[in-house]
């Protein structure tokens, strides 16, 4: 692994048409890995809209089996590109059952590994429960050539224990993939707090696991088919922290960017040096962490 990890992201706004989706997404990555990213990662549920505004059997159609002609397309950009490509799709396992699920492709066009979405949220404009079986895989890093990444998805980047134990396991860069936005009517001062809320936990996990976090959030607006919300304004917002929390990049809220962020793979020695957070933990008083609520 290089000491300096060319990192990219894109951020970007989607239609309806899947083929259209994909076809901008290797633009982009051709784009990228000519500037020269070795690693670029994707948004949640690329391909297509955010079509858990609504539940209905029939957007189980979106679902891809993994291998497909949908990995077969990312696996040919990732060999053609020399690029490690992070994925995040709509996974049909068997009749019925469907995973968010990220896969990981590796330059050669293999694929290094996959992680299906642990947490999984159920509410307004988010029905994700309706879809999504929550993931089996556990919190487990994907070894790549450049580096042991640790994926996860949206809504796990809530959780501090997820974080954690993607860490414990040796990952050396944070990396989820995301969809998320403002409900129109919130107000102006509530969305802020949202988003700000959304950008500091992710960095709080940055810094207490003296970890790189890269967060690749989707943009713009995409409506609501039941008509019973205005829709989703995603925020974008995507951005690149180092492991003191500090920002090494920020995208726009409102445009798309496709964007190459320098990141530097060896500070996370130091940083966990000044800051021995791990050495400290009182892992012999953690039992409650597993219990729902300690009355």
């Amino acid at each position: 692994m290089t000491k300096i990890l060319n990192v990219g992201i894109i951020q970007q706004a989607n239609t309806a048409d899947r083929d259209f989706n994909r076809r901008r997404i290797g633009e982009k990555i051709a784009e990228l890995s000519a500037g020269g990213c070795s690693l670029i990662v994707n948004q949640e549920l690329h391909d297509s809209l955010y079509f858990c505004q609504t539940e209905t059997v029939d957007g189980c159609d979106l679902a891809v089996a993994i291998p497909s002609e949908t990995t077969d397309f990312y696996a040919s950009l990732a060999k053609k590109h020399g690029v490690v490509i992070v994925t995040s799709l709509f996974e049909r396992r068997a009749p019925g059952l469907y995973h968010n699920t990220a896969v990981v492709f590796e330059r050669d066009g293999s694929i290094a590994g996959k992680y299906r979405k642990m947490h999984i949220p159920d509410d307004p404009a988010y029905y994700e429960k309706f879809y999504f079986t929550p993931g089996d895989l556990g919190f487990e890093p994907i070894d790549t050539s450049v580096g042991r990444l640790g994926v996860l998805v949206c809504w796990d980047q809530w959780y501090p224990e997820a974080a954690r134990l993607m860490a414990l396991r040796g990952a050396q860069l944070l990396i989820y993939p995301t969809a998320i936005g403002w409900e129109s009517t919130d107000a102006d001062d509530e969305k802020s707090r949202q988003r700000e809320a959304w950008i500091t936990v992710q960095r709080g996990h940055a810094v207490a696991n003296g970890l790189p976090v890269v967060a690749v959030n989707r943009v713009g607006h995409e409506a609501d088919p039941s008509g019973a919300t205005n829709g989703i304004q995603f925020w974008g917002s995507s951005f690149v922290a180092g492991p003191q929390g500090e920002f090494i990049y920020r995208a726009s809220d409102c445009e798309e960017e496709a964007v190459k962020v320098e990141v530097d793979m060896e500070r996370s020695e130091s940083v966990r040096r000044w800051w021995p957070f791990l050495r400290d933990r009182r892992i012999d008083a953690y039992q409650g962490i597993t219990k729902r609520f300690l009355d």
